[in-house]
Formats: structure tokens, sequence, C-alpha cells
């Protein structure tokens, strides 16, 4: 038997009780479409629990969803403004409806609106917190940051100015130091680009955030060579290092070394190369 969905129960989208509807909607005063809205979702409800896994019961599911698609629409519309795309944020409202109509139990009592709305609200959040983000900032402190977002204008307005950090640590009872890393953290949620123009965005010839970052130092690649052969140079005999040091700190010739020394420069040649190979030897081992 096949269950004339539509004509069973009528759908009119309305927003929950107290608020104004989206822009462009028509609806019956809030009360009244609420009741309605309620009543109509429960007779739904009541046929999804009634239909066996099928087409008639796909068919029930979506017009629930369609019912309270303006509701998860106007969900959305409260965090409109915080760096994300508004279509983004219906998109993952409309996901927790999804979920909400999925996952209530009407065996339980409660209204499917008080199940749904802080299902559909902490998907929102969630989005926020988990992909919001350009850099990866501990969860502890995303939270942290929006509250911090929530008492400064209820703050600024009781004491007649923009609140400190102790203000807002007394308030949200935590640290100060915990109030600095929340609004700090604030900066990871955009991340500016390397091309960006420094300086007036309408200078075409300004130049890029990645072309004021400083480049490798070849001098700092050979620190830790130096420090590491330091401790070795101190256990070659002293006529080795004498040689290596007149070599590659006083740039001298074999030749000039030999007379220096008083021996052959196809002796110093030998001396050289068993003090490097044993140099060699000794950083590969480390």
């Amino acid at each position: 038997m096949t269950v004339d969905i539509e004509h069973t129960v009528p759908v009119r989208p309305t927003v929950p009780t107290g608020h104004s509807a989206p822009a462009g909607r028509h609806t019956h005063a809030p009360s009244r479409a609420n009741r309605e809205t309620d009543a109509q979702a429960k007779a739904l409800l009541s046929l999804m629990a009634d239909l066996p896994a099928g087409a008639d019961r796909d068919r029930a599911r979506t017009r629930l969803i369609e019912l309270y698609i303006p509701l998860a629409e106007y969900l959305a519309r409260r965090f409109r403004n915080r760096g994300e795309q508004f279509d983004d944020l219906v998109q993952v409202a409309n996901l927790g409806l999804i979920k909400s109509v999925d996952g209530y139990d009407p065996t339980r009592g409660a209204a499917f609106t008080s199940y749904a709305i802080p299902m559909i609200v902490g998907e929102v959040k969630r989005h926020f917190r988990d992909k919001g983000w350009d850099v990866r900032v501990p969860r502890r402190l995303q939270e942290l940051r929006l509250e911090i977002s929530k008492v400064t204008g209820d703050l600024a307005q009781d004491l007649g100015r923009a609140p400190t950090v102790a203000d807002l640590a007394a308030r949200l009872e935590v640290s100060e130091e915990e109030v600095i890393e929340g609004l700090e953290c604030g900066q990871a949620y955009r991340a500016l680009s390397l091309d960006a123009p420094v300086g007036d965005a309408g200078d075409t010839g300004a130049a890029g955030l990645g072309d004021l970052l400083g480049g490798e130092d070849p001098d700092m690649r050979n620190v830790e060579n130096r420090e590491a052969l330091r401790p070795l140079l101190a256990k070659l005999p002293e006529r080795e290092q004498k040689i290596i040091a007149m070599r590659f700190h006083g740039n001298l010739t074999q030749s000039q070394i030999a007379i220096e020394l008083g021996i052959s420069q196809m002796h110093v040649s030998r001396l050289l190369a068993g003090a490097l190979r044993s140099l060699r030897e000794q950083l590969s081992k480390d």
C-alpha cells in the first residue's frame, strides 16, 4: 500500500515561536504557526514510526525535513558575520536537521524542536570549531574565544568602556593568561596569503607579504657542524690540530705549512688527509 504523504500532512514552513520569519517568507502569527508545525511534525513522526523501511517512509522523512528547513536557516542566520559564508552555514545547519530527524525518538515524549534545535546549533558550532580555522588550535582555546566574543559586548555595556583582560577573566572565571591566549588564537582563524600586498591594497606595485620574509642564512647551516667538530678536533694530536688551524683558519697552502713546521709538503698532505678522514669517521659514527 502506498501512502499519500502530500495530502496526509500539509506542509507549512514556519520558524520558532517569538522570532521573526526569514525575509520573503509568508507565515501566520508565530504562536499559531509554531503549534501547526509541531502538530504536522508529530503526525509525520508518528507516520514514520508506523511505516516500515521503504519508499513511503522515505517520503515522510523528506517532508519532515522540508518542514523544518526554515528553522535550520533561522538558526544558521544567528551565526552570520563570523567569517563563514552564509550558504555554507545553511548547509551545515541542514545537516544537523537531517541528523535530528534520523535520531529523534518520539517515545521519549519531548517535542521534536526541543531535540532538533540543540542538535542543529551544535552542528554549526562544531563546524566553526573543527573546520573554520586556517591554523589548527586546541579546542579549548577555540571554545574560549567564542565565549570571549559573547561576553565582550555585554561587558562593554555594563562598564561603559571596552573590557580589559582582567574584566574578561573575572567574568569567565579563568586566568588572564588564558584570556590572552584566547584573544591571540583569533588571529589563526584566517591566515593571510603570502601574495597579499603590504600597505595600500590599491597600490598594484606594493610588495607581497612573502617578499618581506627573510631567506635562509647559509652560514647557519654550518653552526651545528662546527659545534660537533669542536670536541673531535680537541682529540687530535697537537700537530694535526695546528695543521688544520693553519690550513682552514689561516688559509695557508700546504707548502707554507710545511715551511712553518719544518717538514715536507708531502708529509703535511698525509697528516692533513689522515686528520680529515678521522674527523669524517667520528662524525659519521655520531
